[in-house]
């Protein structure tokens, strides 16, 4: 009992000695650091540039440019400048020219030594000593907008018109060298599967690569359509044939053809025979058989997946 009680006393005392060494090493290290932060240095770091009162009908082009600025300062200030990237301001309202397509900033233009670093930072040197920024006119165009949607339908149901985008066209505003290649802008693929309502879907754009020097009035869009129940109808559609050579006269057969189509039930009682022309173009004889090919030319918009039953017309020549 008297050695237990023995060996706790000597390990409590070994740990305090621990303890106070490693104090006495966190005191020396946060000693070391600070008198390292004390002292000055002078060192060459990266600065981005924040561009502030670009015209507004201008867009420059190169944004990757950056300033190696040699500073020299006490190892505090440096913390900041390698905590986060820094940048230094370039007000284009006074410290560029504008000449043939660039904005020219030069060293000598420069606020940098009495504007952006205080009394305790010492400016040394600025590379490059010139910066050239490219600009262009900024253009403004609309483009429709391609929508990339596939739609199953569940059985006896279709959209009563066609798939449309909300908005159907945006605009985009950029340097003129980019903006004039876009013709059109498509949505990202989407699949609608058993659709048997109305559909109201928020997709999103497939935007160009390096839009960093465009705006888009949206970088998405809603798809919309009206979905109905649909069923099939059939009617009897006269033939007529044109292009008959003068004084040859024909005699044909069917004189009516089967003309089936896929229509909503709102629109079914409202189409009938005069809403369809079908006609054959003797120009298009087949062959040298007696035989003509019928073709719709004329029929309603509100009719899906029109086709006709029949798909030859014989005819015999009178003489």
């Amino acid at each position: 009992m008297i050695k237990k009680l023995k060996s706790e006393i000597l390990a409590s005392i070994k740990n305090k000695r621990i303890n106070v060494f490693l104090l006495f090493l966190l005191f020396a290290f946060i000693i070391l650091i600070f008198t390292k932060l004390s002292k000055e240095y002078t060192n060459t770091i990266a600065f981005g540039i924040e561009k502030s009162n670009i015209p507004e009908e201008n867009v420059i082009l190169n944004d990757s440019v950056v300033l190696n600025i040699t500073l020299k300062t006490h190892g505090f200030k440096w913390l900041k400048y390698y905590m986060s990237k820094p940048k230094v301001k370039i007000d284009f309202s006074k410290d560029v020219d504008k000449k043939e397509g660039v904005f020219l900033w030069n060293k000598s233009k420069s606020y940098l030594d009495n504007t952006q670093f205080d009394e305790q930072v010492e400016l040394l040197n600025i590379s490059p000593k010139e910066i050239a920024f490219r600009y262009d006119v900024n253009l403004v165009k609309k483009v429709p907008i391609k929508i990339n949607a596939t739609v199953n339908f569940h059985p006896g149901y279709d959209v009563a018109d066609k798939l449309i985008s909300d908005p159907d066209s945006i605009e985009i505003i950029g340097p003129n060298v980019l903006v004039s290649k876009i013709n059109r802008l498509e949505t990202e693929d989407i699949i609608f599967n058993d659709v048997k309502s109305n559909l109201l879907e928020t997709t999103s754009l497939k935007l160009p690569e390096n839009t960093s020097d465009l705006k888009f009035s949206a970088n998405s869009v809603i798809i919309k359509a009206d979905v109905e129940k649909f069923t099939e109808g059939t009617l009897k559609i006269p033939v007529n044939i044109i292009n008959v050579p003068k004084g040859m006269r024909l005699k044909y057969f069917p004189k009516e053809v089967n003309v089936s189509y896929y229509i909503s039930l709102s629109n079914f009682n409202s189409i009938t025979n005069k809403d369809f022309k079908v006609i054959c173009d003797y120009t298009k004889v087949i062959g040298n058989q007696s035989l003509l090919v019928p073709e719709i030319v004329k029929s309603p918009k509100t009719a899906k997946n029109i086709r006709i039953n029949q798909q030859r017309i014989e005819f015999i020549i009178i003489k």
